[in-house]
């Protein structure tokens, strides 16, 4: 049975190009070994993330990432039980919140500045599926 899973964390460390990289290279390994997709926004100490795949493996990954000394505040947005994948074609696509267009953010958020925390998991989703439509996922697979 597949499902999708929306989550949002703040970084424990200040976030930079290199440890970004780093957890997009482990993410994109271990998620294809796992079967599991998704996409990581990532931008102002906050990651977005969107994952998909069978639920024990998902499930088991978002246990792994609760525990992760490098997140805190840890929140679901959003658990489903989906038929087909959105993000079939990424392992670990990424979005740089800081690179989004102020307009997009404004249509889902009070301010120009996403807060993830201040919107529902439906809004994450919408804005996720947004970003597909607009081509600002990188790193497709």
């Amino acid at each position: 049975m597949l499902v999708r899973l929306v989550y949002v964390s703040r970084s424990v460390n200040p976030l930079d190009e290199a440890s970004t990289e780093s957890i997009l290279a482990s993410a994109k390994a271990n998620n294809a070994a796992h079967g599991i997709t998704g996409i990581l926004c990532h931008g102002g100490g906050i990651y977005l993330q969107a994952l998909e795949g069978g639920r024990q493996a998902v499930n088991a990954l978002y246990t792994h990432l609760i525990r992760d000394a490098r997140h805190a505040d840890v929140v679901l947005l959003h658990y489903e039980e989906i038929k087909e994948r959105r993000y079939s074609g990424w392992s670990m696509g990424q979005v740089n919140l800081a690179k989004l267009n102020a307009s997009l953010v404004l249509k889902y958020s009070e301010t120009s500045q996403l807060d993830p925390y201040a919107v529902s998991g439906d809004i994450s989703l919408i804005l996720l599926e947004e970003l597909m439509a607009t081509a600002a996922i990188m790193g497709r697979s």
